[in-house]
């Protein structure tokens, strides 16, 4: 459920923005594109702060940090610099993951003006989220301030029965999981992180601690996402699972026809089904 503060804070970004945006596209791009940085960054602490090491801001990308653009000794124009400059970076990092690296891709900062860009950066850095069904709550409300949710047919569904659905499939490591209409993955984290907590030993504070490395990297990999909006996919902001925009989809069927037994999902009964059957049934609804 979308908060009154994470409402009024998109609202107030939207009206930072709209004078140097003034298309309500530019402005959720730009939006999301934040929201993403800021929350890699936040990944990165959240490890350092469990014992472990920062995986996306390193080396050429160090000096990009979020948390290195917000400081009062950092002039307006240097924080644009570095912002504008860390998006594109962001794009063009061969240690990232080849998701967040498709999410810069050719994105650049549209306006200078960094009086603008601190007010807007100031105002993102206040959004805290643990998941990223909130992430998804606030692009939910920003295509309903265009009017475009329903015309795109994109209704989400609430966390609540993404996880009681999971819990009834119980999918494990090894299972292929695709999900046709993705939105901002809420589905697949949620089977993403079933799947850990069934790995996991009591007591223990990491999640999925009883996944060897090579497990986990399979888990991973065994998640597929589509989605029609690619800023849907923008916004999923957890894991290193594959979401991708529909044109990809066709890969997806070719790949499954090969291999039919290899890449399997359930169905709303339980039932295992190859991801082309399920592909192919997606197009013709």
């Amino acid at each position: 459920m979308l908060t009154a503060e994470t409402k009024r804070r998109l609202d107030a970004c939207r009206d930072i923005l709209v004078g140097k945006l003034p298309l309500p596209t530019d402005q959720i791009e730009l939006i999301t594109l934040a929201l993403i940085y800021k929350f890699m960054d936040d990944l990165d602490e959240e490890s350092v702060r469990l014992g472990g090491k920062r995986s996306f801001f390193v080396g050429p990308l160090e000096k990009y940090r979020w948390r290195a653009l917000l400081p009062q000794t950092v002039s307006a124009d240097e924080r644009m610099n570095l912002f504008a400059e860390g998006i594109e970076t962001i794009g063009k990092a061969e240690h990232l993951p080849a998701l967040f690296r498709d999410i810069f891709r050719n994105s650049f900062l549209k306006f200078r003006d960094g009086r603008i860009l601190t007010l807007f950066l100031n105002e993102v850095n206040g959004f805290v989220y643990s998941h990223s069904e909130e992430l998804g709550n606030a692009f939910e409300y920003l295509l309903k301030t265009m009017g475009i949710q329903a015309e795109n047919g994109q209704f989400r569904t609430p966390r609540h029965m993404i996880n009681f659905m999971v819990a009834c499939l119980d999918p494990q490591p090894n299972d292929r999981i695709l999900d046709p209409a993705c939105g901002t993955g809420g589905f697949l984290v949620s089977c993403y992180k079933h799947i850990l907590a069934q790995h996991t030993s009591a007591g223990s504070k990491i999640p999925g601690d009883k996944l060897t490395h090579d497990q986990r990297q399979k888990v991973y990999s065994n998640l597929t996402g589509y989605d029609v909006t690619d800023l849907m996919v923008k916004l999923k902001g957890e894991g290193d699972s594959h979401l991708r925009h529909s044109h990809q989809r066709r890969a997806l069927e070719r790949e499954s026809r090969s291999h039919p037994r290899k890449s399997t999902i359930h169905d709303a009964e339980g039932r295992r089904q190859s991801a082309h059957e399920v592909s192919c049934r997606s197009e013709k609804i």
